[in-house]
């Protein structure tokens, strides 16, 4: 049968065969779980992605949410769907149980999590987006807020956002310029503006409890000056029922490319002069305490672009098998031959190995960090702990943007399987290459994601969890030379590694140097070679491990499977890694064309 949103073998194999999540539920955090009830999980998580969250996807994009009179009402086919998963507790898979959530690990929450992405992004926004405000709380919060708030929140009986940018200062966050004016009873007065706020204002929900940005009166200038505050949409009682309405409302919703269905709101607080904020963890701790949610955001933006690529490429590979089109070129010349499915076709072939060798990859890589998350908490050393959060904190630039990205090109090739119907609404590909683009930007736009990894995060440690990187990829390097077969690829990724790492050097010096300007003028770039390194090195993981199930047997069910596994690697490696090598050339000449082009140079005027 074919598979719908995510292929599951592969699913499957990324999480037990590559990332041995069985080592993960041994610890005793995870006492209540077994390979078993994670299986079961997640296949009534297909169930109800593929049989009630899928059919709203092209509905709730033609229907919208509309506003009128400070309300935004949601597409009516949303509201079943989103009680059913609060019905299953869907939304609280993956939230710790000290905070009322059911505490799944990590790879198994995140599973559960993409099915949902895949099948319809803005119906599980609504339902989840109270975890990460829930988290903060947790985390930041005083017993009294979280005692009032996490519950409700956990429960998706109350929805979540994070009130962030503001039009005049867009990703410049220290720039804002809401302020906070200090009460005689605790309390701040907020007044300001903010926009694109998911979920900002809607009717899924009895009450939306915002965390916002905002100076206090008389704070420095900057991010140092900026705190956060909890701002309920409805006052809520010493008893636990909603009072009077806070002064914040929603002023209008934005008209996008894509999701439509979710409302991405601008929002006012402070209009009448009665909006009251109450300050989470301490003052000028803003940035922090937003920065440990944001991490997670990045995470799940990452995770959203490879479920639309997912999705995309079952679509797209499932009609180059049904659609029956053109003679086949080795019968080319006999014009009484029958047409073939279009997947019988060299060009089409390609382009969906192509596809596929990004989704498998950056399936893995996903869930290599989703491991390295896990194993922050859970490894046995502290050296350990420290080496998973090391790599973590490096690596979330990357899985943000380049699965973004490259989730986003995945699409566009799925609709160029389609062709002209793929441009049409009567598939799905179209919108899923709508609904993607967005990725890129949520969550701070690729070039910042490139200007952290450069600035912040490639020489933690003076370059040590860079090299720990690469001591790992070498060690696959290694057990993959075992297998006859992987040998020449192996060779490959392993010429590859020494200029990758000569690459990074460069960059950092370069960016240490007077130079420095040229050098970010080329960190998106070396950003990509990083997500590129890391499909290499995770498809050759891939075709190691079915290496080794082929050579002890594998059962027959599975032989397709495997070999398919090495054939990926290998086109990756033989076809795309050697573009890598040039782009590592291009970031080493170290071109400063960029920075020498004046304004006027652009044309335009």
């Amino acid at each position: 049968m074919a598979q719908q949103l995510i292929d599951q073998r592969d699913l499957d194999f990324v999480i037990w065969e590559q990332m041995k999540a069985e080592e993960i539920l041994a610890n005793e955090k995870y006492a209540e779980f077994n390979k078993k009830t994670c299986e079961m999980i997640l296949k009534e998580a297909r169930a109800i992605a593929i049989k009630e969250i899928l059919p709203t996807l092209a509905e709730g994009d033609r229907e919208g949410v509309k506003f009128e009179n400070g309300v935004v009402t949601t597409p009516e086919c949303f509201r079943p769907v989103h009680q059913k998963i609060l019905e299953g507790e869907w939304q609280s898979v993956g939230v710790p149980q000290d905070m009322g959530g059911q505490g799944a690990p990590g790879h198994i929450a995140y599973a559960v999590a993409e099915y949902f992405l895949a099948a319809n992004y803005a119906v599980s926004g609504y339902a989840k987006m109270g975890a990460g405000t829930a988290r903060m709380i947790h985390l930041y919060g005083t017993q009294e807020q979280k005692d009032k708030y996490i519950p409700n929140l956990v429960a998706g009986k109350w929805g979540g956002t994070m009130l962030l940018t503001e039009a005049c200062a867009g990703s410049d966050v220290g720039a804002l310029e809401t302020t906070a004016v200090r009460n005689t009873d605790g309390t701040f007065s907020l007044t300001g503006n903010k926009i694109f706020i998911t979920n900002g204002e809607h009717d899924l929900v009895e009450n939306i409890i915002h965390p916002v940005l905002a100076r206090i009166e008389g704070d420095p200038p900057g991010t140092s000056g900026i705190s956060i505050f909890i701002v309920p949409k409805y006052f809520v009682n010493e008893d636990g029922s909603l009072g009077d309405r806070n002064d914040i409302v929603c002023t209008g919703v934005e008209e996008k490319l894509g999701i439509h269905g979710s409302a991405t709101c601008s929002m006012s607080l402070g209009t009448k002069g009665k909006c009251t904020g109450f300050l989470l963890g301490e003052e000028r701790k803003g940035m922090n305490i937003m920065f440990n949610m944001i991490n997670g955001s990045r995470m799940g933006t990452g995770l959203q672009g490879l479920s639309y690529a997912s999705a995309a490429y079952l679509l797209a590979v499932n009609y180059a098998r049904e659609r029956v089109q053109g003679r086949s070129l080795a019968d080319f010349k006999d014009k009484s031959a029958p047409s073939v499915p279009i997947i019988e076709h060299p060009d089409v072939r390609r382009n969906l190995l192509w596809m596929k060798s990004y989704v498998d990859g950056m399936r893995s890589f996903f869930h290599y960090l989703v491991s390295c998350s896990t194993r922050m908490e859970t490894a046995a050393t502290q050296e350990e702990r420290e080496i998973y959060s090391d790599l973590f904190e490096m690596l979330t630039p990357s899985i943000k943007d380049y699965l973004a990205v490259k989730g986003h090109e995945v699409c566009v090739q799925a609709i160029q399987v389609f062709g002209g119907a793929g441009y049409t609404r009567d598939y799905l590909v179209e919108q899923y290459a709508r609904d993607c683009k967005i990725t890129s930007i949520f969550e701070g736009t690729s070039g910042i994601q490139a200007m952290d990894l450069l600035a912040r995060k490639l020489g933690r440690k003076k370059g040590a969890v860079f090299a720990h990187l690469l001591k790992e990829m070498n060690a696959t390097v290694s057990r993959a030379k075992e297998f006859e077969g992987l040998k020449d690829l192996a060779e490959d990724l392993e010429q590859a590694i020494p200029a990758f790492a000569a690459t990074a050097e460069g960059i950092l010096k370069r960016a240490a140097s007077p130079e420095f300007m040229t050098a970010f003028a080329h960190s998106l770039p070396f950003l990509n070679i990083l997500g590129d390194m890391m499909m290499a090195w995770m498809l050759l993981w891939r075709a190691e491990i079915s290496s080794k199930q082929l050579a002890d047997g594998a059962k027959k069910k599975d032989l397709d499977f495997y070999n398919g596994q090495v054939k990926t690697a290998r086109f990756y490696i033989k076809t795309v890694l050697p573009e890598v090598l040039g782009k590592m050339n291009a970031v080493n000449a170290g071109s400063g064309v960029a920075m020498e082009m004046t304004s006027a140079e652009y044309g335009g005027l």
